[in-house]
């Protein structure tokens, strides 16, 4: 697989390799990945690891990436309670802590590929739940999170290896 790298910035503008194409990012922006807060809308400035994709095998066919790849069961989540021992981490559910589902009714998570913020180590309260997945029909805004198409995604995943990243820039 040849490393690709992908590159979004705050115009909405997304790039992998060759493809040149629209993104949603946060609603609030972008911000300094110091200053990024839990539940500020913002997408965090800096380059990003592609760490594992997971998707929703009842909706699309698994990805073709050199990436780990790990189907959604209808029980997973992700902590996004800052004071719990396993935030920023997956969880399953229920779970009686703040968490995301990632198993939802609309399509945004039927592929996620989990960034490498916040990770190394995790601090409590600068971000959670940072995905590159897909960007809903409407454009609209993500909640911090960097959104593509399903077209886009795929053809990304398909040139990423394991050392791909993803720029959010200004």
């Amino acid at each position: 697989m040849t490393d690709l790298s992908l590159m979004a910035s705050s115009n909405g503008s997304f790039q992998a390799g060759d493809l040149k194409t629209t993104c949603a990012i946060g609603r609030s922006g972008v911000i300094a990945a110091p200053e990024k807060r839990e539940g500020d809308g913002a997408s965090p400035l800096g380059k990003w690891r592609l760490k594992r994709v997971f998707y929703r095998a009842d909706r699309i066919n698994r990805p073709e990436t050199a990436l780990p790849v790990i189907p959604l069961k209808e029980s997973d989540g992700w902590c996004d309670a800052s004071g719990h021992p396993l935030y920023n981490r997956p969880v399953t559910l229920p779970f009686s802590d703040s968490h995301e589902k990632l198993w939802r009714e609309d399509h945004a998570y039927d592929v996620i590929v989990e960034l490498a913020h916040n990770d190394a180590p995790i601090i409590a309260g600068l971000g959670s739940a940072i995905f590159f997945h897909l960007a809903h029909d409407d454009g609209r805004p993500t909640e911090g999170c960097v959104a593509v198409s399903l077209e886009d995604m795929l053809h990304a995943l398909s040139h990423a290896s394991a050392g791909t990243c993803l720029k959010i820039s200004p």
